[in-house]
């Protein structure tokens, strides 16, 4: 069940509008039986594919991703994850649009090294230029630099999707306070990408502001995936209900009572 309507708004990326603000990866599952359901228990509309490391049709004679996760159901989201520099990564965002009739939203994903897969900035920024000048729809995979999110918000990428922590970590939001200056100061959707471990992560992410959060080991790495799944749909929807409920204030020193004191029997 999405936010009451009266509270929220859809989330809008290039045109497109979600009820979803959940993003799953289909990476790490036992089987693509697994993923499917996974995929079906997370509520997501989107659903991110590496287009290096599945079969979405170039190999007709393998076992087709699509066969589970049908691009009738589904927003196909072609990721670059394996991409190293600018060139492979764009030539990959163009295969990914050959496979999929035209389709033009891709996530892009330059990384610096196998050991951090920490993006890196510099290849970022060139393959991003060259992507939205090429007619794609760019949702790019940064780091939590505000001024390097600007940038590609400015060179015409549809959403900036900064990390939490490294990929496959699990560590969650180590930099609340980047995460923040990004927020205030994007004019496009922004959406943790890697690092969310837990359902409590997604739902700090979304209280932050997060327009959304992309997920996917913290899912196929649980022991019961599915379940997580679920879990995941749930802690996003009530992290984005606080975003808009906005929470009490901290105070410094002592809390004052929940029940009102006024008019109480004394002596």
């Amino acid at each position: 069940m999405s936010i009451d309507s009266r509270w929220d708004t859809p989330l809008h990326i290039a045109g497109r509008t979600f009820t979803s603000r959940l993003l799953v990866g289909t990476g790490k599952y036992r089987d693509l039986e697994e993923t499917g359901a996974a995929v079906e228990a997370s509520g997501a509309e989107i659903v991110t594919v590496a287009v290096r490391r599945s079969n979405i049709g170039q190999n007709p004679d393998e076992p087709n991703l699509l066969d589970v996760i049908s691009p009738e159901r589904y927003t196909i989201l072609p990721n670059t994850a394996g991409c190293y520099n600018a060139r492979d990564a764009v030539r990959t965002c163009q295969l990914a649009r050959e496979l999929l009739d035209g389709h033009n939203l891709v996530k892009l994903e330059v990384l610096g090294n196998d050991h951090t897969l920490y993006p890196n900035v510099i290849e970022t920024l060139s393959a991003a230029r060259t992507l939205v000048e090429d007619g794609f729809d760019v949702m790019v995979y940064t780091s939590d630099d505000p001024i390097v999110a600007a940038e590609l918000e400015s060179i015409g990428c549809c959403a900036v999707m900064p990390l939490g922590s490294l990929i496959g970590s699990g560590h969650g939001l180590l930099n609340p306070h980047a995460l923040s200056l990004i927020i205030d100061n994007a004019r496009v959707p922004v959406l943790v990408d890697a690092g969310i471990g837990t359902p409590s992560d997604a739902a700090m992410a979304m209280e932050l502001g997060c327009d959304g959060v992309l997920v996917n080991s913290a899912i196929a790495h649980a022991r019961q995936p599915i379940l997580m799944a679920s879990a995941m749909k749930k802690a996003v929807e009530a992290g984005r209900e606080a975003r808009l409920a906005e929470r009490m204030g901290r105070k410094t020193y002592a809390a004052s009572p929940s029940s009102p004191t006024e008019g109480l029997i004394t002596g």
